[in-house]
């Protein structure tokens, strides 16, 4: 929640929670839930501002709505990504997707720390919010990567109705997750989770936005472009399209 409103330059202000808690929830697992979000009302600045909690038989759910606040017209939105523009992306990419993985009994390449710092970024993900801040007025269009990064710049382009190329080369892998991804920069791009900021910028902005990754002290790659047309692809060296089996993760 709070990285969508990062991805639109939004101030987080504070959340709603809707919990159903099913019979296995014992005063335990309650008190270390309250603690986790306690952490991130801290370290984040918001307040729980209400919500509703029922008992369920049982699957447990949680339901989270966050609320943020911008300046009247500043909002980053999906369109606005012009051909021509750069395209961009925050931190890593495919560390979330490996430490699914690697939680799934995977990665033997891995060694003990690398697998730690996978699994981190899959579980407790971190919105780049001081990021986002500092691209109003920059980024033509913007999102975060939940989905996968080849899913969510679809969605740019699917709003902004322009085709958006991505170089493989450049797209950013930790050296754990390159580790664990090898070659395979495709499934890295797709894996999802990995609540970074994608987005588009004129390419008059690259001298400001590289202030803001600093002032923010969040990396940020420079990994494509906008061009005309629809959809989106990922470029080997040599400019041809590499073929992915899915895009992202699809919700419906």
């Amino acid at each position: 929640n709070l990285s969508d409103l990062a991805a639109k330059g939004a101030e987080p202000i504070g959340y709603l929670l809707s919990l159903s808690v099913a019979p296995w929830c014992g005063d335990e697992w309650l008190e270390r839930f309250a603690a986790g979000l306690a952490e991130d009302q801290r370290l984040y600045g918001i307040d729980l501002l209400g919500g509703d909690t029922t008992s369920t038989p049982g699957p447990l759910t949680i339901s989270i709505t966050a609320l943020g606040k911008i300046a009247a017209g500043k909002t980053i939105r999906r369109a606005g990504a012009k051909p021509g523009d750069c395209v961009f992306v925050s931190g890593t990419v495919g560390d979330a997707g490996a430490g699914l993985a690697v939680l799934k009994g995977q990665g033997d390449l891995l060694d003990e720390a690398q697998r730690t710092m996978l699994t981190a970024r899959y579980r407790v993900p971190e919105p780049r919010l001081s990021l986002g801040r500092r691209l109003i007025g920059l980024a033509s269009a913007s999102l975060d990567v939940s989905d996968g990064l080849m899913a969510d710049l679809g969605h740019i382009s699917e709003a902004s109705h322009v085709r958006i190329a991505v170089e493989a080369e450049k797209v950013p892998l930790s050296p754990a997750g390159r580790v664990f991804w090898g070659k395979a920069v495709g499934q890295a791009a797709t894996a999802g989770d990995d609540y970074e900021i994608a987005f588009t910028a004129p390419v008059s902005m690259r001298t400001a936005i590289a202030a803001a990754a600093r002032e923010a002290s969040v990396p940020v790659h420079e990994i494509g472009r906008v061009e005309a047309g629809e959809g989106v692809r990922l470029l080997d060296k040599d400019g041809n399209s590499i073929p992915l089996g899915h895009s992202g993760y699809t919700h419906f």
